[in-house]
C-alpha cells in the first residue's frame, strides 16, 4: 500500500515538474498586461496581435517550410541510403552504420560550425538555402535509424518474387517493400520534422542576415524581452501537438476494434 502510493506521488511530482512550465506560459498567454508580476485580466488580444505580427509570422513560416522540406528531402536520401546499406556485407553494414551514429552523438555546436565553415569554403551565400542544406544534413542519420530496423526485418524473398512474377524494380519497391517499411519512414520523417522545427544551434550558425526562424527569434528577443505574443504562438503550437499525437494513438486503437 505504501509503496503503491509512493509510485502514484512520485509520478505525479514527475508530471508537475513537466508541465507546470508550459502551464504558467498558457497561463500567462491569456494575461492582459505585458508583465509576468502581476495578473491583468483575462484577454486574446495578444492572439489576435500575434496574426498582425508580420516578423513572427514570417519566422513561422520559415520554420514550417524548412522543416517540412528538409524532412521530406531526409526522407527520400535516408530511404534510399537504408536500401543500399541493406544490400551490404554485414561487415560493411556495421562500419556504415557505425558512421551514421556520429552526427547523432557529435555536439551541435561541432556539427554548425563544421557547417558554417563549410559553407564559407564553398562561397554559398547564408540565408534560407544553406539552413536548409544544415537540416537535411543532420536529419539524414535520424531517418536511417528509423528505416533500418524496419528494412532488416524484410523478407527478401517477396521482393524477388515479384521481380519473377514481372514486375520492374521500381514497381515491385512501391508495392512490396515500401508498405512493410512505410511505419519507419512515417517514424522517421516524424523525427526529422521534430529535430529540424526544434534546432537552434545549427540555424544560429548557417542563417543569414535577416532570416529568421522561431527559436533564433526568440532567442535575439531575450535580450529585448519576449513579447506576450510569443507565449500565445508557444500555446498554438503546444495544443496542435498534443492534438497530433491524440490522432496517431487513437487511429491503431480504431483499426484494431473494427478488425474485432
Amino acid at each position: 500500500m505504501i509503496k503503491t502510493t509512493a509510485k502514484k506521488i512520485y509520478i505525479i511530482l514527475i508530471f508537475i515538474f513537466l508541465y507546470a512550465p508550459i502551464a504558467t506560459l498558457m497561463v500567462f498567454s491569456f494575461n492582459k498586461s505585458r508583465t509576468r508580476a502581476k495578473w491583468g485580466g483575462f484577454t486574446f488580444q495578444w492572439y489576435l496581435s500575434l496574426l498582425g505580427n508580420r516578423e513572427i509570422m514570417q519566422a513561422l513560416w520559415n520554420t514550417l517550410l524548412i522543416a517540412l522540406i528538409s524532412s521530406l528531402s531526409a526522407v527520400v536520401i535516408g530511404t534510399v541510403a537504408c536500401i543500399a546499406i541493406n544490400s551490404m556485407s554485414k561487415r560493411r553494414r556495421a562500419i556504415i552504420m557505425g558512421i551514421t551514429n556520429i552526427p547523432m552523438l557529435n555536439a551541435d555546436i561541432v556539427t554548425g560550425i563544421s557547417l558554417m565553415l563549410l559553407f564559407i569554403s564553398l562561397g554559398f551565400k547564408f540565408g534560407l538555402g544553406t539552413i536548409l542544406l544544415s537540416h537535411i544534413t543532420f536529419n539524414i542519420p535520424y531517418v536511417i535509424l528509423c528505416v533500418m530496423p524496419r528494412m532488416r526485418q524484410l523478407n527478401p524473398s517477396t521482393y524477388e518474387a515479384a521481380l519473377d512474377l514481372g514486375a520492374s524494380p521500381v514497381h515491385a519497391f512501391f508495392k512490396v517493400v515500401f508498405p512493410d517499411i512505410l511505419p519507419g519512414v512515417l517514424s522517421g520523417f516524424l523525427m526529422a520534422f521534430t529535430m529540424s522545427l526544434d534546432d537552434f544551434i545549427i540555424t544560429h550558425f548557417t542563417k543569414g542576415a535577416g532570416v529568421d526562424t522561431l527559436s533564433t527569434k526568440i532567442y535575439t528577443e531575450v535580450k529585448k524581452g519576449i513579447k506576450p505574443e510569443m507565449y500565445a504562438l508557444s500555446t498554438i503550437i503546444f495544443v496542435t501537438v498534443l492534438l497530433l499525437l491524440f490522432l496517431v494513438n487513437k487511429a491503431p486503437k480504431e483499426k484494431k476494434e473494427r478488425k474485432v
